[in-house]
């Protein structure tokens, strides 16, 4: 049992130890500001998540308990990432198809790590397609480098590839800065940071025998940025955007299944 001293405070009477916590985090140093206001307040806003739910195993807990076992015959494939994802509706483009949307808005692949198991591997796919990145590039759960993401990817890769599940791995999409509200999203995300890990899964997924998924490609203008009609804040594609997407992740899937 913990020896409690108690200190004076008024008329109420504190342990100690509370005291003294208390000081001690006061004094804590502020959190270092990435140089984007915008960012900092959003990472302000996560510190409860990433202290108390690091990889948000809430989010998705209750329903993949009520999910069940795939049918027999059934080709379950998990779309799983980040906003990009978690904003898809699945079911206006793959009508009748047993996929299941797996996305968490600002997360990062150190996050998706953390609930790859639950949310992957627990649910039996025959098919993965993890699509990620951006927020590691810009930061939000922390600085990264771009052989830290890889290293987060090869990591998922390694665990789908032990339990039979067959992978298929995005490319990080460009970004645009043609609206003013785009203008953060594409300075946080250096378009050579991007390129430069997109070559990296292109060469993972070649080296390892999985499906390189190139959304890339198709959604880029002349400049080397989204096309701007494809989403209106720069980063996350519109129905537009997912149109071109889904026959693309379509033609995946099958090539992963082959």
């Amino acid at each position: 049992m913990r020896a409690t001293r108690f200190l004076g405070f008024g008329k109420f009477i504190l342990p100690a130890w509370i005291t003294i916590s208390t000081a001690l985090a006061q004094q804590a140093p502020a959190i270092p500001s990435t140089g984007f206001p915008g960012l900092d307040q959003y990472r302000a806003s996560r510190i409860a998540i990433y202290t108390d739910d690091f990889g948000q195993l809430s989010r998705y807990r209750e329903a993949n308990a009520a999910l069940g076992q795939p049918a027999a015959g059934e080709n379950r494939v998990v779309f799983f990432g980040d906003s990009i994802t978690d904003m898809w509706r699945l079911t206006d483009f793959f009508p009748g198809k047993p996929y299941l949307n797996r996305g968490i808005g600002g997360q990062t692949t150190p996050q998706m790590l953390v609930r790859f198991r639950q949310d992957v591997i627990d649910l039996h796919p025959k098919v993965v397609i993890i699509l990620a990145g951006t927020n590691d590039i810009a930061g939000n759960s922390g600085p990264m480098r771009n052989e830290d993401i890889e290293a987060n990817y090869a990591s998922m890769a390694e665990l789908a590839r032990a339990h039979g599940i067959r992978l298929v791995l995005a490319s990080v999409l460009s970004v645009h800065n043609y609206t003013e509200k785009a203008k953060d999203f594409f300075a946080q995300r250096p378009p050579a940071r991007i390129l430069a890990l997109n070559s990296w899964l292109k060469d993972y997924c070649g080296k390892n025998g999985m499906v390189y998924l190139d959304y890339f490609s198709a959604m880029v203008d002349d400049k080397g940025l989204l096309k701007k009609e494809l989403a209106e804040d720069g980063l996350h594609p519109n129905a537009a955007g997912h149109k071109i997407m889904a026959p693309l992740a379509e033609a995946a899937i099958a090539k992963a299944i082959e």
